[in-house]
């Protein structure tokens, strides 16, 4: 649960500063800077140019943007070695706005669906998915607690 808006929390994904935030997991690279290729003014269509830091690179592009409920983005155009195993990443942010102690709070649900560039390469990703999980749950705590309305950073 975080506690903001759900407007607010999606409006985090377009903070391209808070992207180093993103810390990874093991060999799940955390994210050294993030750029926009392009920014449209109806959001979908936009493209971000991320850098990890072990050097690799991909591209997210916003495929889907209602910030009340849900968003979704595409990873893409993977460096070696991660363009030797996937295709693609799909990645789903799902709001839930409540009431809460201080406003409104919102439960939030990130899921990823990877596509692997073969048969050979799905039990690599089956992997990959058990570490971004652990990632994303890290994430999701570091970003409650950075807004938290009492928190000392």
């Amino acid at each position: 649960m975080l506690p903001q808006p759900a407007r607010e929390v999606a409006g985090q994904i377009l903070d391209l500063a808070r992207w180093p935030e993103f810390r990874g997991y093991g060999p799940i690279p955390g994210i050294k800077a993030a750029g926009f290729d392009r920014r449209t003014p109806e959001i979908v269509g936009t493209r971000i140019r991320v850098t990890n830091l072990d050097g690799s690179t991909h591209v997210e592009e916003i495929v889907e943007w209602d910030p009340q409920r849900r968003v979704r983005l595409e990873m893409k155009e993977f460096s070696p070695p991660l363009s030797r195993l996937a295709t693609l990443f799909e990645e789903t942010w799902e709001f839930d706005e409540q009431p809460g102690k201080h406003g409104r709070e919102t439960l939030v649900v990130r899921s990823f669906r990877l596509h692997a560039k073969n048969r050979g390469t799905r039990v690599l990703l089956r992997l990959i998915a058990v570490l971004l999980k652990r990632a994303i749950a890290r994430h999701l705590r570091q970003m409650a607690a950075a807004t938290q309305p009492d928190s000392r950073r």
